[in-house]
């Protein structure tokens, strides 16, 4: 092991980078609040100065991503694809499969400039999370209880209100409804079987209702849909654990561009069209496992030094006053200080552990397909 990489691996580290990030992404969340007195006078304004605030604190874990793990992103797709990114509002659908799935599409997003404006179908509960939720809350992200009868005057009128956004806008998509397991994708064949649909090998069956309603509120704004098929080299399985701790994984992103008139608008043939994309995308990742590599031409977008930038600002607002804090308590000698700041730091490290959890896939649950579940609800 080299010395960055045993530096990346301390504890102390990641706690700091731990810290600039939650103190960063509450101050990001009071400035937010602030800009809700906007709304009624310049919604158009209250958007973009919210766009920009939170790429301020997305670009801090994609600066993980990119600059403290070093994790390559490799897409798999033509040019004339790549030059349409940035410059249209889209769906993306993106396979769910791996803890940092959803890093390896936001670095796209910032490479490509539509970080700040990403969107995405997210689960109620991840409301309540400090920093994520509340982030989302003021980007206008759509929750849902995964319950349609409750969903559906919510997600309607979440996503009508998206339709005059100013900026262009990524709306992201994990159509299986939730993260893949062995488990889930057994019982999400036998619901495949019961339907007579045709069986998956590397993904759940996809819930049609989240695309066809959002392709129908969002018709005439989005231009196209991005079907995206994420895989890592040598079989690796990568954590956001991983990512902090500076392991560096190698991602290789499949990405189709389907242009919306492609799509039908009957909301059946629509459903259909998405199964049939799925059947590719387990073809897709059926011949990654045999060749280790998707089909296509590769391009590989440079990283841009604004996540870094973005970060050591904050590191430089934040930890010049905690480290001469810190330096001030234990050269005074207090007891009573220095087990005060030895608690903040375990409470510090309690809290970043949280955050990381939310994403850790034996945390992440659902009650897909599963009967005994749907008798509890």
């Amino acid at each position: 092991m080299g010395v960055l990489a045993w530096l990346k691996s301390q504890f102390v580290l990641q706690l700091l980078i731990g810290f600039v990030f939650v103190v960063s992404g509450l101050i990001i969340n009071f400035i937010q609040l602030l800009t809700c007195l906007l709304w009624p006078i310049n919604k158009q304004l209250y958007r973009r100065i919210n766009t920009r605030l939170s790429y301020s604190l997305w670009s801090q874990l994609v600066m993980l991503l990119e600059w403290w793990s070093g994790t390559e992103c490799t897409l798999f797709t033509d040019q004339a694809t790549v030059d349409k990114f940035g410059t249209e509002h889209v769906i993306i659908i993106l396979n769910h499969n791996y803890e940092i799935d959803f890093l390896c599409g936001w670095t796209m997003c910032e490479r490509y400039g539509v970080l700040g404006s990403s969107k995405v179908l997210a689960k109620h509960e991840l409301l309540k999370v400090p920093l994520i939720g509340w982030t989302w809350y003021f980007l206008e992200i759509v929750f849902c209880k995964r319950k349609w009868e409750e969903d559906r005057d919510t997600v309607f009128k979440g996503l009508g209100r998206l339709k005059d956004y100013p900026e262009f806008m990524w709306f992201l998509l994990y159509c299986e409804g939730t993260r893949f397991t062995d488990k889930k994708h057994q019982i999400s064949m036998q619901v495949a079987e019961s339907k007579g649909l045709p069986k998956l090998k590397y993904h759940l069956l996809p819930r049609t209702k989240g695309f066809t309603t959002t392709l129908q509120c969002l018709k005439g704004t989005v231009t196209a849909v991005y079907d995206v098929t994420l895989n890592f080299r040598d079989k690796k399985v990568p954590t956001l654990l991983g990512i902090v701790n500076g392991n560096k994984y190698m991602a290789d992103m499949s990405v189709r561009r389907f242009p919306v008139e492609e799509i039908p608008d009957d909301e059946k043939e629509c459903a259909n069209w998405l199964h049939k994309l799925y059947q590719e995308k387990d073809s897709l990742q059926a011949h990654y496992e045999k060749e280790g590599s998707f089909p296509g031409p590769t391009i590989r977008p440079p990283r841009r030094l604004w996540t870094l930038l973005n970060f050591l600002f904050w590191a430089w607002l934040l930890l010049s006053p905690l480290i001469q804090l810190a330096w001030d308590i234990f050269i005074s000698g207090s007891p009573l200080p220095i087990l005060g700041f030895m608690l903040f730091l375990i409470i510090a490290s309690v809290a970043v552990r949280r955050l990381i959890g939310v994403t850790e896939v034996k945390k992440t649950g659902s009650s897909y397909g599963d009967q005994e579940a749907k008798k509890q609800n």
